[in-house]
């Protein structure tokens, strides 16, 4: 299961320690202008290096267009791109050959499928998150026609979580501190807080948050095509995902039907509990969820776990891992929420109008 979507279709290829990562984006209309410059930038938001807080294996990821466009404009042919691997490290992966990492995908691959590529995680690695980024940033192309913008953010590190969400989010606001989380004063205790985890050989998680503004009304299906549905299994898909929500979600629960039910009031709501999605098709208020992401399971601190013949051994992991994926996760969730967005806008040009 390399592909991804109904109508705008993504396929992925391509390991960690490959030549090369890449995907094919098919269902892309024609006529659509493509700045690479734009994709290029939203994968400089996702490479590794970029900071003391991830991993400081260095990449330039540098998008490569193999089909699809033709004098800046897309042909509506596959777009097909890869993203070579330039700072592998293969050697780093040698005493993993035989061990399985506790609460990584290495014994349930090694398990499935007889054999696994120990070198980064293989295909299991979050370098493959990169090319959903690029994907992302072609689908958002087609958002900016109609001026959907999609804002993600860290909004929890560990404990530490903002308790709103600022009225002028922008991306220069997301973007002014390394965590990427919109509120500069929590950001630097999220900033002080992850270094200390990574001094201590661990890794912490935390959520990513996500607003869709813009959103006409009508995307989404009741049953097996609800919006929220495709961007829970388009979020749940990303790499360390524990959990999706969105509206008032969990923090709902204890709200009466009376207090968590949006009114419409001389025909305008007034308030987004639903998270902009009611039945499964958009409402036209702003599109909220989060998304929760785990500690990288990838640590240096010492750890027991098991090895092919199932003996007990002690891991203390080497090589070049994020103490926290959220700031990286940041573009991945916005991509994805792209694409699936993108998708529905086309699903709905296939609905026959009477």
């Amino acid at each position: 299961m390399n592909t991804f979507g109904h109508i705008l279709r993504l396929t992925t290829f391509g390991e960690s320690h490959g030549e090369a990562i890449g995907g094919v984006l098919d269902g892309f209309p024609a006529g659509v202008r493509i700045d690479l410059q734009v994709i290029q930038s939203w994968l400089d938001r996702r490479r590794p290096g970029q900071s003391s807080l991830t991993t400081q294996r260095t990449e330039s990821d540098k998008i490569e267009v193999l089909s699809g466009l033709f004098e800046g404009s897309s042909t509506g042919a596959p777009i097909a791109f890869i993203i070579r691997n330039q700072d592998k490290k293969s050697e780093d992966y040698e005493h993993l050959k035989n061990v399985f990492r506790p609460s990584h995908a290495d014994f349930t691959y090694q398990a499935k499928y007889g054999i696994r590529d120990y070198r980064g995680g293989g295909r299991a690695s979050a370098r493959e998150t990169a090319v959903r980024v690029a994907a992302g940033a072609f689908a958002y192309h087609i958002l900016a026609q109609i001026q959907i913008q999609i804002h993600a953010f860290v909004s929890q590190i560990g404990n530490l979580k903002m308790t709103e969400v600022p009225g002028n989010l922008t991306e220069e606001l997301i973007e002014s501190n390394g965590v990427r989380c919109p509120d500069v004063l929590i950001a630097a205790q999220m900033i002080e807080y992850i270094e200390k985890i990574r001094d201590q050989g661990d890794s912490i998680g935390g959520v990513v948050s996500c607003c869709i503004q813009n959103t006409p009304v009508g995307l989404g299906a009741p049953i097996y095509a609800k919006l929220h549905a495709d961007l829970a299994q388009a979020m749940m898909s990303i790499n360390a995902t524990k959990g999706f929500d969105y509206g008032d979600g969990f923090d709902g629960l204890t709200l009466k039907g009376s207090e968590q039910n949006d009114e419409w009031i001389n025909g305008k709501l007034t308030s987004n509990h639903s998270g902009g999605i009611q039945g499964g098709i958009s409402n036209g208020a702003d599109i909220r969820f989060r998304v929760a992401f785990k500690p990288t399971a990838t640590i240096s601190k010492s750890q027991k776990t098991m090895n092919l013949t199932g003996e007990q051994v002690d891991l203390s992991a080497k090589g070049r891992h994020d103490p926290c994926v959220l700031p990286r996760a940041v573009p991945v969730v916005k991509a994805m929420a792209a694409l699936v967005i993108a998708d529905h806008l086309l699903l709905n040009q296939t609905v026959s109008i009477k």
